[in-house]
């Protein structure tokens, strides 16, 4: 376990999966959900090779059929701590026999957490040690409590985009890609909290403008993300649940009716041999 603290925040990263478990601030709030398995048992999984699921959990390469659970193999892997210090650690998944029977190229993912003043700052790279194209998706999951206090309701809160965001949402289908389109819940730049926004799921921005958003409390209290290399958005809670996810992506989960190659998934990028990706999630905690 990896344990980062600076004057403003402290934070805990797993290896299991190199996922975030905590951020706190100096008052002692912890912002993100404790993943509680009644509800959801995850709290800030990274998400690769895929994003979202895909028919029958398999994906098919050079007409191979590879199981693959949803948002992937890096989630349920065991990472090496490579580097910690005070404020910052890295931690390496590498290929392996046990990755190549889901995913079969040879890669190796970095993820990087660096807390600076209010800001935890969160950078993942990809690089592609096949000697041929690597199709890849990646994706942050993180879970914040809502509410953000345990004694306080969950009306009042909202998300504030950077751009206005009218472009109609996707919804999912057991976890895959519903064909309707449905009219977007922003309301300008404002997506404003409510259990009734979830009871069908994940809201899914496959055509997102913003690159910077806010997740607001009522007192005024807010996290603000930046994700630049991020497309898509999701969503996500489970009514009842005290939490909501959000979750900038490159890709999405499959069409119900996907029938193709991986490299043919929406969403997808197409890596080159020897080629790397960086994605990146800065989260402040703003006062």
């Amino acid at each position: 376990m990896a344990v980062l603290q600076n004057a403003f925040l402290s934070a805990e990263v797993s290896p299991q999966g190199a996922e975030l478990i905590r951020l706190s601030d100096a008052r002692g709030t912890d912002w993100l959900w404790g993943g509680d398995p009644a509800w959801w048992k995850g709290r800030a999984p990274l998400l690769f090779p895929i994003v979202g699921r895909v028919p029958g959990d398999r994906i098919r390469v050079d007409g191979i059929e590879y199981p693959m659970k949803q948002h992937g193999l890096a989630r349920i892997s065991r990472f090496e701590l490579v580097a910690s210090e005070a404020t910052s650690c890295v931690y390496r998944l590498t290929s392996s026999p046990e990755t190549w029977r889901q995913y079969p190229f040879d890669f190796e993912l970095t993820a990087t957490y660096t807390l600076s003043g209010r800001s935890l700052a969160i950078d993942v790279k990809v690089v592609n040690g096949s000697d041929r194209t690597m199709p890849v998706s990646f994706g942050f999951h993180p879970a914040f409590r809502w509410p953000a206090s345990p004694d306080r309701d969950k009306s009042g809160y909202r998300i504030e985009f950077a751009e206005a965001e009218p472009a109609p949402i996707r919804r999912l289908r057991s976890g895959l890609l519903k064909p309707d389109l449905f009219a977007s819940p922003v309301e300008g730049r404002t997506l404003q909290l409510s259990e009734a926004l979830f009871a069908e799921d994940a809201i899914v921005f496959d055509r997102l403008n913003s690159r910077r958003a806010s997740l607001i409390a009522p007192s005024g209290r807010r996290l603000q993300f930046t994700f630049p290399d991020m497309p898509n958005l999701g969503v996500w809670s489970i009514p009842g649940a005290g939490f909501v996810c959000f979750e900038p992506w490159q890709g999405y989960a499959a069409p119900e009716d996907f029938d193709g190659e991986l490299s043919e998934k929406p969403g997808m990028l197409a890596l080159a041999p020897g080629a790397e990706k960086t994605f990146s999630l800065g989260i402040e905690i703003a006062e």
